[in-house]
This record gives structure tokens, sequence and C-alpha cells, in this order.
């Protein structure tokens, strides 16, 4: 029955049986495996019907002739008819795509292919490699400035120099940033300029002390006068070579102590134009890099004049860079300071090429009570009690810039020492 090709030879009987009675059972059979395949056919032929589509065999009974005619055309017992059920086609369901819902407390994250690579792995790693050498870097910083003790220094010159808060600051400023590191490709090449006592020398004499305790060794400071060093008679060809020589022993040893050396050179202004030339190949870059880990500082009184002009012009407008001013009036001092830097670096690079590279830094009139201040330090350190009234007698003996009620003083703290000298 697992073919559908039915045989219409009647099955042969076999002798001595009866042909009616077993001839009926067999066509009984056959047209039951007719119709088997039939309605297989039909059911392959409609795809909108299934096995639940309703159609039954009709009933056996009667005569083959119409048992025959039932089969060729089968009835169906269904609502609908054959137009529509063949009308009907299954539709594909759409399907929807879904919606990722996160919960709220559950972060957002893309799927690990898409979230990293090797190429991120390698990129965070190099980050942190940039980083833990930044920090290591901004360590060793900390501990290269601490060994000079700048904030004793800043403390020493605010205590001890009177009326030049700003050149103070900027001072320890510009030497705070050097001494951050080691090694650098230029030295730190300080000018100081102003008129006479106004403390430039005492600075220098300051910067030298402390730079010995700090280094612990003398050799690296070197303090050179003009006048002392290379008098008149002196040939300056040999001042040159001797300033040389000694310039050069004093930053080898400190290159190998790795140590940053002081070198203070006082009367700048009374050099020869030989000197000069020395210093300023010190600042070369064809120069070794000895000669580059090195703090040079000049005092000179070239730009007095200027320094003085712009003081006392300034003075009725309370320009004269002292903390007293605050908010603008402070930012409109600043701005006046660097005015006065810029004209002074104009005035000094006409003469030599020297200051072109150096920082200027102006030292300003001392008014009458810096002068007091002058005159109670020294009696202290003379032994005298520091009482205000007689310092403020004493001051009242010198020379004085009146302008808009302020009085300069025209030397500074210059004669103090004299005046105190004839207690």
């Amino acid at each position: 029955m697992d073919r559908c090709q039915p045989s219409l030879e009647p099955a042969a009987v076999a002798p001595g049986a009866s042909g009616p009675s077993v001839i009926a059972p067999v066509r009984a059979v056959l047209r039951l495996r007719r119709r088997v395949c039939v309605l297989r056919q039909r059911r392959l032929l409609l795809p909108g019907t299934g096995p639940d589509a309703g159609t039954r065999a009709p009933r056996l009974g009667g005569s083959s002739g119409a048992s025959r005619a039932n089969l060729d055309q089968p009835q169906f017992f269904t609502f609908d008819g054959p137009a529509e059920l063949s009308s009907r086609t299954p539709r594909k369901r759409r399907r929807r795509s879904r919606v990722v819902l996160y919960p709220e407390t559950s972060r957002k994250c893309r799927p690990r292919v898409e979230r990293r690579s090797r190429a991120q792995r390698c990129l965070l790693l190099l980050v942190a490699i940039v980083g833990f050498q930044v920090l290591n870097a901004i360590e060793n910083l900390d501990d290269n400035a601490q060994r000079y003790d700048l904030d004793g220094l800043e403390k020493t010159l605010q205590r001890t120099v009177f009326g030049q808060p700003a050149a103070v600051g900027r001072i320890v400023a510009l030497m705070r940033d050097y001494l951050a590191t080691h090694v650098h490709s230029r030295p730190l090449l300080l000018a100081l300029h102003g008129p006479s006592g106004v403390g430039k020398s005492h600075v220098g004499r300051l910067l030298a002390r402390h730079f010995r305790a700090v280094l612990e060794d003398g050799a690296l400071v070197l303090q050179y006068h003009a006048q002392h060093h290379c008098p008149e008679p002196r040939a300056p060809q040999d001042c040159r070579e001797e300033l040389a020589r000694r310039v050069a022993d004093v930053v080898s040893r400190a290159e190998a102590e790795e140590k940053t050396p002081l070198l203070v050179l006082d009367e700048v202004e009374l050099m020869p134009p030989a000197l000069l030339d020395e210093l300023h190949s010190f600042l070369q870059p064809q120069r070794s890099h000895h000669f580059h880990n090195a703090i040079y500082v000049l005092l000179s009184g070239a730009g007095g004049a200027e320094i003085t002009h712009f003081v006392l012009q300034n003075a009725s407008r309370a320009l004269s860079l002292r903390p007293e001013g605050a908010g603008g009036a402070r930012a409109a001092e600043a701005q006046a300071e660097e005015d006065l830097r810029t004209s002074l670096r104009a005035l000094l690079a006409r003469e030599h090429p020297l200051w072109q590279a150096a920082a200027i830094v102006p030292f300003l009139l001392l008014d009458k009570r810096d002068v007091v201040s002058c005159f109670r330090d020294e009696m202290a350190g003379e032994g005298f009690f520091p009482e205000q009234a007689r310092a403020e007698r004493l001051a009242t003996q010198l020379s004085y810039y009146r302008v808009a009620g302020r009085e300069f003083a025209v030397t500074g703290c210059k004669q103090v020492v004299a005046k105190v000298n004839l207690l």
C-alpha cells in the first residue's frame, strides 16, 4: 500500500477455491487503496488544506460503479468553497526587532567584541606608563628644589630687604622655576638694576650666603667685584682670562657634585667690554653644558636714571609697585612693572647684547619709611636699641625727592651705615 499505482488485474485465484468469495474482498481492498492515493494527491495539490481541512471519504457501499464515481469526484464537507480554500495562502509573520531594555541599576555596555580591542589595550598601557613617568618626574622636581630651601631664602629676603617686595618675589620665582630640574639648555641670568642704595648689593650678599649654606661648599659660589678683581691699570684681556678660568672651575666642580652653582658679579656697569663679551659667551649653545647649569646674578646701576624717572612720574598715581594696592590697582601696578622691564631691556640691549638674554629685575626708590626700617635694622645689628623716634630723627638727615606728598630717598640706605657708626 506504499505505492500509489494500483494494479487493475485481479489476483489469481487458487485452484479449488470458490471464485466470487475471494474476488469481492480483493476488489474492496483495491478501492480503498485507490481512494487513499487520490486523497494524498489532492492534499499535495492544495497547500492551504491540512489534516484538519474537513475532507471526509464518502461512505462505502453500493455498486462498484458508484464507488468509482465517488472516487473520481470527492466531496468536501466544509463551509468554504474550493475557490476560497485555494485563495488562502499563509502569510509570513513579520519579525519585530526586540528592544533591549536595561535595568536602571545595571551598566549599559557594548558587547565585548565592540568594546575592547588590542589597540585600546595598548593605548591604555601607554597612558599608564606616561602617567607614571610624569608622576615620577614631578616627585624628582620637588626633591631637587627642596635641596636649595627656596622658602627659607624668600623669608630671609622679605625680612631683611626693605621696600622691594616685587623684586624679591620675582627673584625667588625665577629661581624656583630654574632649580626645579638639574639639567638645563641655558643658564639663568638675573640682572638686578636700580639706583644707588636700593639694596642690590645687599641682595647679592644674601644670595651668596644662602647658597654657601645649602650647597655645603663655598667653592660653588663665586663673588666677583669689577673694581676689586679688575682695577683700572690692569689689562682687560687678563681680566677676561682670569674670569673665564674662575667660572670654569666653579661650574666643573658643581657638575661633579651634581649641584647648581651661583655666580654673583657686582658693579657690572664698570666692567670693560671684553668682560661683557666673556659673560655673553657663557650663554652660547656651543658652550659645554657645565656652563648652562648655573645661576648668574648681575648687579648693575645701569638704568638707574630711568627707574628714578619712572617712580617719580607714577608716584601721584600710586603705581610704585607696593603691596598697598588691591584689585584693579594691583593689576595696573603689574602692568606698569612689565612696561618698566621692557623699556630697560631695550635701553640696555643697545649697549651690549648680553642684556637681551637677561631677566631684568628693577629695584625702585625707597621712601622714607623704608629708610627708617634700614636705620632700625642697622642699629640692632650694632648693639643699639632700635628706637623708632631715634631712627626717624636719623632719617631726616638724608636727602629726599618730594613728589605728591611722598618722600623718596635720593641715596636710599647707602648712608645708613655711616650715620649709625657716628652714634
